[in-house]
């Protein structure tokens, strides 16, 4: 009789607990239901990349947010939408998706992901903007594991599109004492120009060189054959921001975590729906990242992989 009131005081505990915790956790998730996700209207395989950051930022907040799709027109019934679902914070993803946001009257609170910076004139000040941009300190230190022997780091780019990586780019190469040559080139021409100055006086020993994620100055048809070309025959290292580029030729690359990126993406809506409401405003590089290397190239520049190639996100050439 005794085992069996032992045993009936158990399981009354056991159900207490379960029942006073549920009602914590529906709680603690409350007040970010008003979140809603605003992202491109698009096929795959890009559709499945805004899927996983959602999945990610769900997974941050412990609860699910609503979701809208818009097109390149952006949504005109967006804004009674938003105010049915009593939304407090967007998350705009994608160019499409920060439009439409940037576009909300009344205005509320946006966290953006899934773009690479926006326009000094697009109130950088009032946004929270997590760039695909790869933060050049973790490009950095990718390149020294790859390549200790680099001295000093080239890159050209256009100011318009990433004067505020760069800014980041050289504390970085202080910070892993490397020289960082910065060009800055507005057109294509002076990009070009500016390669070929790189070519003539690059120490392959010392120097690498770095392709921002940059229309003007790293342009896929004219730019990226010529630096490649000019990189395989000089035995110098070319890496780059964009990942599809490694699969081209270029060293190494990082790349976004996707999900990883969503849960970041969470814990700055966290930060924009707390008491404080103190959020991070403007653009903040990418810290999420997988890492893409080419075998073909490292082999060519002598640079050992043997053992190394479980470190690696992406192999190319793939197997």
């Amino acid at each position: 009789m005794t085992r069996l009131l032992h045993t009936r005081r158990q399981a009354f505990a056991l159900f207490a607990a379960s029942w006073s915790w549920l009602p914590r956790q529906a709680l603690a998730a409350e007040p970010y239901r008003g979140v809603a996700a605003i992202y491109p209207d698009i096929g795959e395989p890009f559709r499945g990349v805004f899927t996983k950051m959602i999945e990610g930022i769900e997974d941050q907040l412990g609860a699910p947010v609503h979701t809208f799709a818009v097109g390149s027109s952006g949504a005109q019934d967006l804004v009674a939408d938003l105010r049915r679902q009593n939304v407090r914070v967007v998350v705009a993803l994608g160019r499409n998706g920060l439009k439409a946001a940037t576009s909300l009257e009344p205005p509320v609170p946006i966290v953006a992901g899934g773009v690479l910076s926006v326009p000094e004139s697009d109130a950088l000040q009032t946004l929270t903007i997590h760039s695909l941009a790869p933060d050049p300190a973790l490009l950095f230190a990718q390149l020294k594991r790859l390549t200790p022997g680099v001295r000093r780091i080239m890159v050209v780019h256009d100011p318009k599109q990433n004067a505020w990586l760069m800014k980041l780019a050289r504390d970085a190469a202080r910070g892993h004492d490397l020289d960082i040559t910065v060009h800055e080139a507005a057109d294509l021409q002076s990009a070009i120009r500016y390669y070929q100055d790189t070519f003539a006086s690059a120490d392959p020993r010392h120097d690498a060189l770095w392709l921002p994620q940059d229309s003007t100055t790293v342009d896929d048809s004219a730019v990226l054959p010529l630096v490649l070309q000019e990189s395989w025959n000089r035995g110098f290292a070319v890496f780059s921001s964009s990942v599809a580029h490694v699969k081209r030729g270029a060293l190494f690359s990082l790349f976004p975590d996707n999900l990883e990126l969503g849960r970041s993406l969470g814990r700055s809506v966290q930060q924009a729906l707390s008491s404080t409401g103190r959020m991070v405003r403007g653009v903040i590089p990418l810290k999420e990242v997988l890492v893409a290397v080419n075998v073909r190239t490292a082999n060519h520049l002598g640079i050992p992989l043997t053992g190394r190639q479980q470190s690696f996100d992406l192999v190319f050439p793939e197997p």
